[in-house]
């Protein structure tokens, strides 16, 4: 009996072909999640940051709904519901909701580089919920690359950490939790229904802090906003996560949560491009001591 409970909990190894087919979805998911930071900084200019995390996903939860009925998708089992409800928390409320606190107060550039702490995260929470177990210069080189990322954030900070960095943080680990959780779900429902149901279980629940804090005068925000608020409502929040959850599942979460390690290169060059944030020196060495230290780690 013992035996038997070990062997479920221990994750099957993926074969080269699904670990090269997962590294690619995760690629696809990282390119899409790398623009949010720029794109909820637009957002957060001219709208609250309430609405921005949360109307996003009031927004996915109704192309969530549409996707589902054209699908004659049936309603999960009683027993995953508390699990998308960790989903739920981790993507769909947490994540969003911290990260456009912080863009009020740190440039997108900042947050990508803080945000490099979710391939650790990602693989601590693999770890945890789905039992993976990486190497041990795996987790060295993770902790040297986590250790790079704090200091740069106190250092951009004069010296101490900003209450925007805790935000980040708290977005970081909300997001790892989501990510693995929803990576094991996706074995018994499938990427696009795991992210589609989480959405349709928390929607009741954001739809009055969403309503709350709207703008009162839609046609006064300024286009730029909506169209910040437009990507990350259909693209991060719901699109991307077909890809991403997909790939985790089939690559193992620790594996294809290393594709993250793209993401800050990838977002400080969106903020460049469509916020015409300045790019220092430092924030390409700090993101590149961060890839190089958990790059190491994953030979």
């Amino acid at each position: 009996m013992d035996n038997a409970a070990s062997r479920a909990q221990t994750p099957a190894i993926p074969s080269p072909r699904d670990r090269r087919r997962g590294l690619w979805l995760g690629f696809v998911g990282v390119a899409a999640f790398s623009v949010t930071l720029p794109a909820t900084r637009a957002a957060v200019v001219a709208l609250d940051p309430v609405f921005v995390g949360l109307g996003r996903a009031i927004v996915a939860a109704a192309l969530a709904a549409a996707t589902l009925a054209w699908a004659g998708a049936r309603l999960p089992p009683l027993r995953l519901w508390p699990r998308l409800a960790v989903v739920a928390a981790g993507v769909v409320v947490g994540f969003p909701l911290f990260s456009a606190w912080a863009m009020r107060e740190v440039p997108a550039a900042h947050g990508a580089v803080v945000v490099g702490l979710l391939p650790l995260a990602t693989a601590a929470a693999g770890a945890w919920l789905a039992h993976e177990r990486p190497r041990r210069r795996f987790w060295i080189c993770a902790l040297l690359g986590s250790a790079v990322v704090v200091a740069f954030a106190i250092w951009q900070g004069g010296g101490s950490v900003q209450a925007a960095d805790g935000f980040l943080v708290a977005a970081v680990v909300s997001a790892a939790i989501g990510y693995a959780e929803g990576a094991r779900l996706v074995r018994e429902l499938g990427s696009w229904q795991v992210i589609s149901w989480a959405l349709l279980l928390a929607a009741p629940l954001l739809a009055l802090p969403t309503y709350l804090t709207a703008p009162r005068e839609l046609a006064a925000v300024p286009w730029q906003a909506w169209a910040g608020f437009a990507y990350v409502a259909v693209v991060s929040m719901y699109v991307g996560f077909f890809a991403w959850y997909r790939g985790l599942a089939l690559g193992g979460i620790a594996a294809v949560g290393q594709v993250q390690l793209l993401q800050p290169f990838l977002t400080i060059v969106a903020s460049a491009i469509l916020l015409g944030e300045r790019i220092e020196i430092a924030t390409f060495v700090a993101a590149g001591l961060v890839i190089a230290a958990i790059a190491l780690g994953r030979r």
